[in-house]
């Protein structure tokens, strides 16, 4: 697999790439330019020179949705084709041709272990102060590492998992472990502790993109998200061993963190500018300790800017919901299509059109979502019939304003588990959730008058060849 500097160049071949050499700040500075630029929808961007580092620092790589497939080295269409075409292999009736196409498409779903690699090129000359981690926002508790790849291992099983969680720096050799309480790295450091000993960490920075991608996306327990990132580009992730640490980790990363996490040990954490635009407050989490740090010769620190719904969180958010839609559409074949608003946080509000076939079906897809991996966080789910656009917002608002009664098409769950980061919720992890049914209702749902029939036309029969000059 290629690594982070073929992304870079990649970028650069396609003039998405800006090359910064005037001297800018890692506190505030850098984060403020690149959050102008994403708006804008402006180039990523390679600072040169931040002041008092001799490194660069990578950022906005995944700020538009055309830049994210180019450091993919794939469009999402096609991966998502991939997905759906998996999973009818998987579960059609076996034969040789199929089981040849299974092997074609999961010859790369694995990783591979190489004696050595860039990422060890050196190691011991530099600590975290030596690194230009970038604090994002005025009232952050500090500098944040925002894009690691923090890989653990399932002290039972020995079942990795790549994830991605911010980590704030406290010292040269310390920094926060923001493991949420539904996190597999919580879970694998709960085991630990049952087992009376501290969990080996090891962070990457500045992998492939595919590899960073894969850690955020929702794949199930057990699932390696390194082999994932082999499987979206079509080419295995080489990994190394650890020397201080029983993990291995991608040969080619510019930066490895290794070192430990102790269950019994926590610290304040915070605030941070988050997704949901607001500083997320100060709370206890765990300390994770570097024995050991790696890195390539001239390393390019690699940051995701965090914030409201115009920067790097929107173009990550979209392609998960269409790469993942073959997955979603598996678990709950009803379901025609799905949309995350990025007004809603990719997590919180859900619009699902369905192909609706018997009363109370509405209901039952609501409720399957709200018991689905991480869709379990969602708290509004909006379920419309299939001639309904999810995309399109007023589509979907027509649908809640024509084709509900509040009394009757409203569904509350009191108690459920939400979103750690969800700070309008009940009590810390737990809150409500609604199901609004917004499709057309037959008599046996409470329907007590004939449902009217929706306006439609056929421009191009109607207006045929002779008026086809005067049509917009």
């Amino acid at each position: 697999m290629s690594d982070l500097r073929k992304s870079l160049s990649i970028l650069k071949e396609n003039n998405d790439l800006r090359e910064i050499d005037e001297e800018f700040s890692t506190e505030i500075e850098i984060t403020s330019l690149a959050n102008n630029y994403q708006r804008n929808n402006g180039p990523a961007l390679l600072f040169n020179k931040p002041s008092g580092f001799s490194n660069k620092v990578a950022i906005g790589l995944f700020g538009t949705y055309s830049r994210l497939e180019n450091v993919l080295e794939r469009k999402i269409t096609e991966i998502t084709e991939d997905f759906t075409e998996l999973f009818e292999t998987l579960y059609s009736k076996p034969s040789l041709m199929g089981g040849l196409k299974l092997f074609s498409k999961l010859k790369n779903f694995s990783v591979s272990e190489v004696g050595n690699g860039p990422a060890k090129e050196r190691y011991g000359d530099i600590t975290l102060d030596d690194i230009p981690i970038l604090k994002s926002w005025p009232k952050d508790g500090g500098r944040f590492i925002t894009a690691p790849v923090v890989i653990t291992r399932d002290p039972e099983n020995g079942a990795y998992n790549a994830g991605t969680y911010r980590m704030q720096v406290y010292d040269s050799e310390t920094t926060g472990m923001h493991w949420q309480t539904q996190k597999t790295g919580a879970m694998h450091l709960t085991k630990a502790k049952k087992m009376g000993k501290n969990l080996d960490v090891a962070v990457a920075i500045g992998v492939h993109p595919a590899i960073l991608f894969s850690s955020v996306s929702p794949l199930p327990e057990g699932i390696d998200e390194m082999a994932f990132a082999g499987y979206l580009t079509g080419d295995r992730v080489d990994t190394v061993r650890g020397e201080t640490v029983d993990l291995r980790y991608p040969s080619d990363s510019e930066i490895i963190l290794e070192g430990y996490v102790d269950p019994n040990e926590t610290r304040e954490e915070g605030p941070f500018g988050d997704h949901t635009g607001y500083y997320t407050p100060v709370d206890l989490y765990p300390v994770f300790h570097v024995k050991r740090i790696y890195h390539r010769k001239d390393f390019i620190y690699h940051s995701i800017l965090v914030g409201k719904y115009w920067n790097e969180d929107v173009p990550i958010g979209r392609a998960i919901e269409r790469i993942f839609l073959p997955v979603i559409k598996f678990q709950i074949p009803e379901i025609n299509d799905i949309f995350l608003p990025e007004e809603g946080l990719f997590n919180d509000v859900l619009f699902v059109s369905i192909k609706k076939r018997y009363p109370g079906q509405g209901r039952k897809v609501g409720m399957a979502i709200l018991s689905s991996g991480q869709m379990m966080f969602t708290k509004y789910v909006i379920v419309v019939d299939e001639d309904i656009d999810v995309t399109d917002r007023k589509e979907v608002m027509w649908a809640v304003a024509t084709r509900t009664d509040p009394a009757r098409d409203i569904e509350i769950i009191k108690i459920a588990p939400t979103d750690s980061l969800d700070h309008s919720s009940i009590y810390p992890d737990v809150g409500g959730k609604m199901i609004i049914d917004a499709t057309v209702k037959r008599m046996n749902e409470g329907a007590r008058r004939e449902w009217p029939e929706r306006i439609e036309v056929n421009e191009a029969e109607v207006l045929k060849e002779k008026m086809k000059k005067y049509v917009l």
